[in-house]
């Protein structure tokens, strides 16, 4: 079966609430075993506006991005991200 992901980019707005959403974010991937394959670090704008953040999360597959996704623990966390940051999450199939 494919692999699913979360392609995230994110602008913070206030880094001392964003560790409010990391903490509460955490519940949920913790409950769906996700693996991180970039989070944050250095990267180069090839094209497009881009954004600050960029993240990468693997899942045993899209069902398990979307159900993680869609989990009240996660939810949870949405509520305090959109608080403290802008950005875009896509659910993505792997090949």
């Amino acid at each position: 079966m494919p692999k699913g992901y979360w392609i995230a980019r994110v602008d913070v707005r206030d880094p001392e609430g964003y560790k409010d959403y990391v903490a509460a974010a955490k519940l949920a991937f913790d409950r769906f075993g996700v693996k991180f394959l970039a989070r944050g670090g250095e990267h180069e704008k090839a094209e497009g506006p881009g954004r600050a953040r960029n993240v990468i999360i693997e899942f045993e597959s899209l069902a398990a991005a979307h159900d993680c996704y869609h989990s009240p623990e996660y939810q949870r966390a949405v509520a305090i991200r959109q608080k403290v940051a802008d950005g875009e999450i896509v659910l993505v199939e792997g090949i």
